[in-house]
């Protein structure tokens, strides 16, 4: 099983054999986490902020469970009543919990793909784990939570930015095997 959480995307697919048994994917991503942010601010502290400002937030103090050592951050941004620049200080758990509504989507759609996997597939996974690819995975705790979610082990690729796109190039480098193989698929 592997779920890529890109900038705009979460996906989430079962792979077997080289190819897709089950996938799913949902307009949830880097981007609505760093837009549920800007909208916390915005609510909490009459503070507007940049698209920037609110994914330095998620990337320097963001987490999708509880952090051993919780964190804070100062952030400036324009008052929204008195039109000046202003600074405010938001800690780890208050932007978690700005986040969760985005992170419990994609949690839902992995239960989802998990439910509808075949029983002998499921099973492969429980032993052989989760990988977390995209942006996304390099969310604090993410796996963590996905594994306490699931009862399932989660690991993050090694490179998790660019593995989708260097397995890509791999994968067209080999086409004359793909081909082979997707045309043996369709036999059947």
């Amino acid at each position: 099983m592997v779920i890529d959480i890109g900038g705009g995307t979460t996906d989430v697919a079962v792979i077997s054999l080289g190819g897709i048994v089950i996938s799913d994917s949902l307009r949830v991503g880097g981007n609505k986490l760093d837009e549920a942010i800007a909208r916390h601010i915005k609510r909490e502290y009459s503070l507007m902020i940049g698209d920037r400002t609110a994914e330095e937030i998620k990337i320097k103090v963001g987490s999708a469970y509880k952090l051993e050592t919780e964190m804070v951050l100062e952030v400036k941004g324009r008052d929204m009543i008195a039109g000046l620049p202003k600074t405010i200080v938001v800690s780890s758990e208050e932007i978690r919990e700005a986040m969760a509504e985005p992170i419990s989507q994609i949690l839902e759609r992995v239960k989802y793909v998990l439910e509808h996997t075949p029983p002998e597939l499921a099973a492969d996974i429980v032993g052989r784990g989760i990988w977390l690819t995209g942006g996304g995975a390099l969310l604090r705790e993410f796996d963590t939570l996905l594994s306490l979610e699931t009862g399932i082990p989660v690991s993050i690729a090694e490179d998790p930015l660019s593995c989708v796109a260097i397995g890509t190039g791999k994968a067209l480098d080999q086409l004359d095997i793909l081909a082979d193989h997707f045309s043996e698929t369709r036999k059947y």
